[in-house]
């Protein structure tokens, strides 16, 4: 579990007071932060306590995160400072959050990142690391894993160490998220809830959990009466809800699939979701009929044809990929799943995108 956490408007310019202890010396805080705020230095970067030696990277969220930009991150993070900084302090959405999260573990384990793609493969401790969200929805700020497009696969660094240290929840900095984007990443939310209550792995914890951020997604989206303040706190919650009811079970059919979109297509995580998800009324029915339905409240429009002029062998990679999430599948369909699911199945899902 992230152990510490603050919740409240404004609560972002503490950050001062919260991180203040845990500078060592000289040694460095590192500021991931995403690069929509970099024409906008006012409302994230002239409001950090920065120091002399402290230093703000800027980082594009245009394609998903990747284990070859964490290296490089950490490869220019070690050749600029001799000794290992103060912390990592990830500030933006999903993307950068995890970002933050495999740069810390990087800083204190040998190697490639990619090499600790999996389930607790991770032997070190991660440098202290902080996350801060501007958007809401996937739950990053609270999971146990960190999602990166690898060599061979897109994959988590799912371990006790990938949670954040500390965790500043601001909803004033999630109030001017365009309205297609937060659709996208409050449904990815929506579908974590969905995927986790109707999966085999459920156990009260996560049902408690996954409960109550689905309550909170129904409100938020189909409420006519929420006012925008209180709508963007209850997402903030829900957000973080939704990821706590994954930390303790595990995602599904949607995910899977939308792996093998962003690892062969480069599709954002929240988007690839929503696609899918469209499409798996087999599997959720419930589900996604309230989906189609807030998709139609909010005059969401999603990408057609998506996989129409694909190769044979983008779709085969597409599939493998897929396919080799076997603790999703498990989640989804049960310990035989491969009696439900096989390649043909997926490649008839993913030609209908």
């Amino acid at each position: 579990m992230v152990p510490r956490v603050v919740f409240g408007a404004g609560s972002f310019d503490q950050i001062d007071e919260i991180i203040g202890g845990q500078r060592k010396e000289t040694a460095p805080f590192i500021y991931l932060i995403d690069s929509v705020f970099k024409t906008q230095k006012q409302l994230i970067e002239d409001r950090l306590p920065l120091q002399q030696q402290d230093t703000v990277v800027y980082v594009s969220t245009e394609e998903e995160p990747k284990t070859a930009q964490v290296d490089a991150i950490v490869a220019q993070i070690k050749k600029e400072y001799k000794f290992a900084p103060s912390g990592v302090i990830g500030i933006g959405g999903g993307s950068v959050l995890d970002l933050a999260k495999a740069v810390a573990i990087m800083l204190k384990n040998p190697g490639s990142a990619s090499d600790y793609q999996g389930w607790d493969l991770v032997p070190n401790k991660a440098l202290y690391h902080v996350g801060i969200p501007t958007i809401s929805g996937t739950g990053a700020e609270v999971s146990r894993t960190t999602v990166l497009t690898g060599p061979e696969r897109k994959l988590g660094i799912n371990s006790d160490y990938t949670p954040f240290d500390q965790v500043i929840l601001d909803p004033q900095l999630i109030k001017d998220v365009p309205k297609d984007q937060w659709f996208y990443t409050g449904m990815d939310c929506y579908i974590h809830c969905i995927e986790s209550l109707n999966g085999t792995y459920l156990n009260a914890f996560s049902q408690s959990y996954g409960e109550k951020a689905l309550d909170l997604c129904k409100e938020i989206f189909l409420s006519d009466t929420l006012p925008k303040e209180e709508a963007d706190a209850k997402l903030m919650m829900a957000s973080w809800h939704g990821g706590m009811s994954i930390a303790y079970s595990q995602v599904g059919v949607a995910h899977a699939m939308s792996y093998g979109l962003a690892y062969v297509l480069g599709t954002k995580h929240g988007i690839g979701n929503c696609i899918v998800f469209d499409k798996l009324g087999k599997y959720y029915p419930e589900g996604v009929r309230l989906f189609k339905e807030m998709k139609a409240k909010h005059n969401i429009e999603l990408p057609q044809g998506l996989c129409a002029n694909l190769t044979d062998e983008q779709l085969n990679t597409m599939i493998s990929v897929a396919l080799s999430l076997e603790p999703l599948w498990e989640n989804a369909l049960g310990k035989q799943w491969r009696d439900k699911v096989n390649e043909q199945v997926l490649r008839e899902l993913y030609l209908s995108l």
